[in-house]
């Protein structure tokens, strides 16, 4: 199917299409427009430029996402490392690229079809009056990092974009023949006859010698070798290990508990309606409809408003301080018209749920809790600075530790990546921990580390042990298995390609299987979409299967541990009702499959026409990383180079 885009993707038809864009840029003209340096340019793309506060807020949007992706922080330094910094930089450019590219040629959209847009978003609506507020517009942008210039460029990119889209694709249908072929290469069946070689069919290979299984050892050396294991001593100093055997001050209980007494209680809550209404006249009139009981939806509608409904909400939760005021002390279904900060309403109370104060009782053992805590935190700061001060006083590791009345622990050998010699985890360390031991040469002591969470630790090296081969008799017996298998193998691919040359000679499939005691199975109607269900074929026969055409002969892997010899017996096509029907029903999806093709030619076409040029090292200061390449900045994009 891919295939087939692909190929339609170069055909006429789309060299048409693309070149229809590439004769407006001809018409309209692009410049390179930028002459000179520019300070804090990120992207440069003819009129355009992002800079660096711009890139970085981009960036930074871009990671919050990957965090809530694998669900764990990501530091700039961490993305950075995983080229986050160059995919972000990188499409960014294409974008500002494109946005170019489509002003050029004409695709403005108009201030008033910008506002329309604007004023359609729900963020920027006023509360109360349900409609767009301006200065609430301003304040939302403002949290996010915008002003209403930048988020009205995005606005037009995406409008301009849209357009673009719409209009070519509306216009753009692949012909019927494609999806024909897509059809056809989706739905066509075959039919494969087998028979299986297990190890009964060869002779069993003979114990290796120790100088093959040497020769075995070198020619994986990568696989076998240990990595390098350092053994360690360490100085943790932990709040856990501490607060445990901690006394709490009831004094200082009653003192925490007064403060947090407000914030740990429930509130009361109360379910209410907000009819907002222009003056005290119509608040009358609308208090008198609510009392003969008239939907408050309904008069609001009729007034022109929205009705406001809050369902079991704190008083802090009403906009309108004045409201809120009045609201919690209505009883419950009362009604009563109000003159609140934002104007006059009308409010209707119909439930009522009382709070629930808290005692010291009910809640000490969570205030106990954090108390031992922030007394552990401070102690073990105490104790990392009595370590800290001996050690900078000269005093080793065990002798600082002495001082400072913390244990010691041994940890090790354990290798880079955390784990012990026979590849099990090593408890007691971090990846902080590790990189900080790894740094460090024989003997070598760190200073006192954070390693996050109140905690820190310090660590000697006791001894480096290099990376090394293991001695032959200590994995012998995983090389003669490891040599046995390889040999075996060997003969079984020996004896499989010696039984398929005779069916490729004119014997059938049946003689050659009953020459080794094998009996022919039949594997039929396989095709792409029921090929993962297939049971009785491994996954290297069936994509063997749909490589070879009718009547060939071929090997593979069988299910279980063997090979098999099989031949390609039949090719069936899709029924004519089925193939129209598939063809139809498929000509969308390869329609838009063909159209975001184009798209990506037309982007790649932008970035060499308008020349976008992008700062790596401005980008990489925008985060706050060091220059890759101080004297070396600025860079065309990769389609700029090609070409």
């Amino acid at each position: 199917m891919l295939a087939a885009v692909r190929t339609f993707a170069k055909s006429w038809v789309a060299a048409v299409l693309i070149g229809l864009l590439i004769v407006s840029f001809a018409v309209f003209g692009i410049h390179d427009v930028f002459k000179g340096g520019v300070s804090n340019a990120v992207v440069t793309a003819g009129s355009r430029k992002v800079t660096e506060p711009e890139f970085k807020r981009e960036f930074d949007n871009f990671r919050k996402g990957a965090e809530q992706q694998v669900g764990q922080p990501i530091t700039n330094e961490m993305a950075a490392a995983n080229g986050l910094d160059t995919r972000v930089l990188n499409e960014v450019a294409t974008r500002e690229a494109f946005g170019e590219m489509l002003s050029k040629i004409g695709i403005k959209p108009s201030d008033s079809l910008i506002t329309r847009e604007l004023q359609k978003i729900p963020a920027f609506f006023d509360q109360v009056s349900g409609r767009f507020d301006k200065a609430l517009y301003a304040s939302r942008l403002n949290e996010n990092g915008l002003t209403p210039a930048s988020f009205e460029k995005i606005m037009r990119d995406q409008v301009a974009e849209s357009h673009l889209a719409s209009a070519m694709a509306n216009g753009l249908r692949v012909p019927r023949a494609y999806t024909a072929l897509g059809a056809i290469y989706g739905l066509e069946s075959r039919d494969v006859g087998y028979f299986t070689i297990d190890p009964r069919a060869v002779a069993p290979p003979a114990l290796p010698t120790d100088a093959q299984l040497l020769q075995l050892m070198k020619e994986n050396a990568a696989a076998l070798t240990r990595p390098e294991f350092r053994i360690l001593s360490v100085v943790h100093f932990s709040p856990a290990m501490i607060s445990a055997n901690l006394p709490i001050d009831p004094a200082e209980l009653q003192k925490r508990y007064e403060f947090r007494k407000d914030t740990l209680s429930k509130p009361e809550t109360r379910s209410l309606v907000q009819v907002p209404v222009k003056d005290a006249a119509s608040a009358q009139a609308v208090a008198a409809r609510l009392a003969k009981g008239e939907d408050p939806a309904a008069i609001a509608k009729s007034l022109g408003v929205d009705a406001i409904s809050y369902a079991d909400k704190p008083r802090t939760a009403i906009a309108d301080p004045k409201v809120g005021q009045a609201a919690f002390t209505l009883p419950a279904g009362q009604i009563a018209p109000v003159k609140g900060d934002l104007g006059f309403a009308v409010i209707r109370v119909s439930k009522i749920t009382p709070g629930q104060s808290v005692t010291l009782e009910q809640i000490r053992p969570q205030l106990e809790a954090e108390l031992r805590k922030d007394a552990a935190a401070e102690k073990v700061y105490e104790m990392s600075q009595a370590y800290d001060d001996a050690h900078g006083g000269g005093a080793n590791l065990l002798e600082s530790a002495k001082k400072a009345n913390v244990p010691v622990f041994p940890i090790g050998p354990v290798s880079e990546q955390g784990a012990g010699p026979q590849g099990q985890p090593v408890s007691g360390i971090n990846p902080k921990l590790l990189k900080t031991a790894f740094s460090l040469p024989q003997g070598g002591e760190s200073e006192v580390e954070e390693a996050g969470n109140g905690e820190f630790y310090a660590v000697r090296v006791e001894k480096i042990i290099p990376k090394a081969m293991p001695p032959l008799a200590e994995v012998k017996p995983q090389l003669v298995r490891v040599w046995m298998m390889r040999e075996m193998v060997k003969r079984l691919q020996t004896k499989a390609d010696e039984l398929a040359a005779r069916v490729k000679k004119g014997e059938s499939l049946e003689a050659v299987a009953a020459s080794v005691g094998g009996r022919v199975g039949h594997a039929t109607g396989i095709d792409r979409q029921n090929a993962g269900q297939n049971k009785v074929l491994s996954r290297d026969a069936l994509i063997k299967a749909f490589g070879v055409k009718t009547g060939e002969v071929y090997t593979a892997e069988a299910t279980s541990f063997g090979l098999i010899v099989a031949k390609l017996e039949a090719v069936r096509a899709p029924s004519g009702p089925t193939l129209a029907r598939i063809t139809e029903e498929s000509r969308p999806q390869m329609t838009e499959a063909t159209f975001r093709e184009i798209q990506a030619d037309a982007q790649k076409a932008a970035a060499t026409l308008v020349k976008v040029k992008t700062y790596p090292n401005n980008a990489r200061t925008a985060l706050g990383l060091e220059p890759l390449e101080p004297k070396k900045d600025a860079k065309t994009s990769k389609t700029e180079k090609a070409k």
